[in-house]
């Protein structure tokens, strides 16, 4: 074979080798990148990130339905029958407040017992709850207006009883034995009187301190109208058979609950109101308790205000009204200015007016009197009317 023909076939071999190393060089330097990316833990990181939003979506229902049910408990339509009342009357939630105990305190006996009865109170739970934790400020107004009550009962009593020692120290009638006897009564209860002044002077002291919590618990219990069954009931009875139902279902759980020393009650509709008040109202509910907010006219929970046309319909009545009042009120003086001013006039021209009613009633009779004497009864009338005249204005010069 020729050498030429060698080496061609060797270059062409060579051509074909090169392209072929570039790629497995290529596929090389990938595999690398790969496994450096796989073994760096900021990616397996976002690796496991992708997973879980991956296993996230297959439980997309679960976890909204959680986070739902914190926010469905706060948004209700009224309150009634102790009872808070969702959805257009589908759904109604009962609410138990438990008191706890201080489990640190306790021996270990104790809080194995409690242990058990948790346990115990877990099996029982034969139907979904939910357990609802509102911290609040402690707010003393309402204690220390109680107090101050008291105090000024007491203070009032102090009073009569000093005015009635110094009574029965003056009459004498009393031995020096009973008067120190009812000494004593009145030392006790000028000691209590102080005592009580200091219990609300350190109480109003206590209560500037904003820092004060107080932590408390709830179990929420629905009901949802579906359970009543496919038989159609009107609102009033589904309404009926959620009270029922939710009642025997709080007194099961209140009775379950006492097995761990946690004492619980229902609240009432009051209590409902004061709890999903602060809930809405954190700040406000420091400085106005439910109480005073009531008083105070602020009677919608959350922003349920009038439309601004009604408020303005309303202002509007109001203002026709109160212009009525007085327009009528003005018309009234001038109407009773006008008939004392007639009465004035009557009082005034009364001389005058009597002539004339004189002289119609002898006209009126003078078939009976006689035509001769009415005419001289009424010459005589008139004449006595010029003799007064001169009369008033003799009397009018002497007096000038």
């Amino acid at each position: 074979m020729d050498e030429n023909v060698i080496t061609n076939i060797l270059s062409m071999i060579l051509w074909i080798m090169i392209p072929i190393c570039v790629i497995l060089l290529f596929i090389y330097i990938i595999l690398q990148v790969k496994s450096r990316t796989a073994n760096n833990p900021k990616t397996k990181e976002t690796n496991i990130n992708k997973e879980e939003k991956i296993t996230e979506k297959s439980d997309t229902k679960t976890v909204t339905l959680s986070r739902k049910s914190v926010f469905d408990f706060m948004e209700f339509d009224k309150v009634e029958d102790n009872m808070i009342i969702q959805k257009e009357g589908k759904r109604f939630l009962m609410v138990i407040e438990c008191q706890g105990v201080n489990y640190d305190l306790m021996s270990r006996m104790e809080k194995i017992a409690v242990e058990e009865g948790f346990q115990q109170f877990l099996n029982t739970l034969r139907h979904p709850i939910q357990i609802y934790i509102q911290t609040r400020t402690v707010n003393l107004e309402e204690s220390i207006n109680i107090y101050k009550t008291r105090v000024r009962t007491e203070e009032q009593q102090l009073e009569k009883m000093n005015y009635q020692y110094g009574q029965m120290k003056e009459s004498g009638i009393y031995s020096q034995e009973e008067l120190d006897s009812y000494f004593y009564e009145l030392t006790k209860k000028r000691n209590l009187v102080e005592y009580g002044r200091d219990i609300v002077a350190d109480t109003e002291r206590m209560s500037r301190n904003r820092n004060i919590l107080n932590k408390r618990y709830y179990i929420v219990v629905p009901y949802y109208s579906e359970e009543a069954g496919n038989e159609k009931y009107d609102n009033e009875e589904i309404k009926n058979m959620a009270f029922s139902e939710l009642y025997t279902k709080s007194q099961a759980l209140i009775s379950s609950l006492a097995a761990t020393s946690v004492t619980g009650k229902i609240l009432t509709s009051r209590e409902l109101i004061e709890l999903l008040y602060v809930a809405y109202n954190r700040d406000e509910s420091e400085v106005f308790g439910i109480d005073r907010a009531l008083m105070s006219g602020y009677d919608e929970l959350y922003s349920t205000s009038m439309d601004v046309f009604e408020k303005k319909i309303k202002v509007l009545d109001q203002q026709i009204r109160e212009n009525a009042i007085d327009m009528a009120n003005k018309n009234l003086q001038i109407a009773k200015s006008r008939q004392q001013q007639k009465a004035e006039e009557k009082i005034k021209n009364m001389d005058e007016l009597i002539k004339k009613m004189a002289k119609v009633i002898l006209e009126e009779n003078k078939k009976y009197a006689g035509e001769e004497v009415t005419q001289m009864a009424v010459e005589q009338i008139d004449e006595g009317g010029a003799e007064d005249e001169k009369v008033k204005k003799t009397s009018r010069r002497s007096k000038k």
